[in-house]
């Protein structure tokens, strides 16, 4: 029988979120970042502990007066979920238990990113995942879609020409009545942008913008930690801020094409980033090309959002981050000696394919560690 989302109160999934974001973290601290009398706390935690949710570890002590305070842990295996990643040229499958670790992953490139081919990838998956993870497929009550292209008012995604079969479709019940599962479907970019909040920079930093590297050029907003949509789902679709006259993307595609022009052909994106060398020929003029329209997004977020950090994420290889960082330049506003502060520009923290992950993610997102979708 398939394993049914729990019932559980607002303050339990409360303190769940800030569990998953903050493993090791002592009851003490816990109360203290979220506000609640201790007397509450421990009653929560009592029954989250109960229901297998939580574990009690060590006895910290803070250095203060008082008694030492317990550590507390998510219990990763209490529940499961599986993100599937819907691009371009290919479907990507991951398995995530409940703290966020990757417990098993699948990628297939497919000749048609047809729904059949994709359902049958994905159902492939499934199968694969499981099995090497060692759990039943019961254990996994919902699935996460992240899906290139950005999002209509009917919460259908106007898809690249490879995802036809994909564009204008209501994609979750055609999932959900596949699979039998609660499914909930979202950009890309989106669902990166809340995998990196989860389980990367978002563990240091509440306010970030992501900046999301691929095919086409994107990304995320994450507000005091959560998601934010906009009207349409589409807020931080930063690719949207560049006019095609005066700058180019920053995409992976043309890294790609720059590549090509100094003999380095790759068929697809996926293709150039397996085994990717930051130094290889061509890398360095993609990054002269697009140096100026990364630096005028990370500006725009600057002066619109004022985050803690901007995030270059997506597909963007970490040591292609590393490389394109110095080259990103905000203005120099200064008044009596003194400019706004900027904010750093950092490679994402969350390791492996942060679409799939923060795809997984979703689920546990919407039914256990609260936050409905704005």
């Amino acid at each position: 029988m398939l394993e049914s989302w729990p019932e559980l109160l607002p303050g339990e999934r409360r303190i769940l979120g800030v569990m998953q974001a903050n493993p090791g973290i002592t009851q003490r601290d816990l109360g203290q970042r979220l506000d609640l009398p201790q007397q509450t706390l421990s009653r929560y935690i009592a029954d989250l502990i109960a229901g297998g949710w939580l574990r009690g570890g060590e006895w910290i002590s803070s250095g203060r007066r008082g008694h030492p305070s317990q550590s507390l842990a998510v219990v990763p295996e209490r529940m499961f979920s599986l993100g599937v990643s819907i691009m371009a040229d290919a479907v990507a499958v991951m398995l995530v238990d409940l703290a966020g670790n990757q417990r098993a992953y699948r990628r297939y490139r497919l000749g048609v990113m047809s729904r059949k081919a994709v359902l049958d990838a994905t159902e492939a998956g499934l199968e694969e995942l499981t099995r090497e993870a060692g759990i039943a497929a019961a254990q996994i009550p919902g699935i996460g879609i992240a899906v290139t292209g950005f999002l209509s008012p009917r919460h259908t995604f106007n898809t690249p020409r490879s995802l036809d079969e994909w564009a204008d479709v209501a994609i979750e019940p055609i999932f959900a009545a596949h699979f039998g599962r609660d499914c909930w479907a979202d950009n890309d970019a989106n669902t990166a942008a809340v995998g990196e909040a989860l389980v990367g920079v978002g563990r240091w930093a509440r306010h970030f913008a992501y900046l999301s590297l691929g095919i086409g050029f994107g990304g995320g907003i994450i507000a005091d930690g959560v998601l934010l949509r906009g009207r349409h789902g589409n807020a931080g679709e930063f690719g949207a801020m560049l006019h095609p006259g005066f700058h180019l993307s920053p995409s992976l595609e043309l890294l790609r094409q720059t590549m090509a022009q100094h003999g380095a052909g790759f068929p697809n994106v996926g293709a150039m980033l397996e085994n990717f060398d930051a130094d290889a020929p061509g890398v360095a003029e993609w990054i002269a090309k697009v140096a100026d329209s990364l630096s005028y997004v990370c500006a725009g977020c600057m002066a619109i959002l004022d985050p803690d950090a901007i995030v270059l994420g997506g597909r963007t290889p970490r040591t292609l981050a590393e490389r394109i960082i110095p080259h990103i330049a905000f203005p120099d506003n200064r008044r009596r000696g003194r400019g706004r502060e900027a904010p750093p520009v950092v490679p994402a923290e969350a390791s492996g394919d942060l679409p799939a992950l923060g795809a997984a993610l979703l689920p546990l997102q919407m039914r256990v560690f609260g936050g409905e979708r704005r």
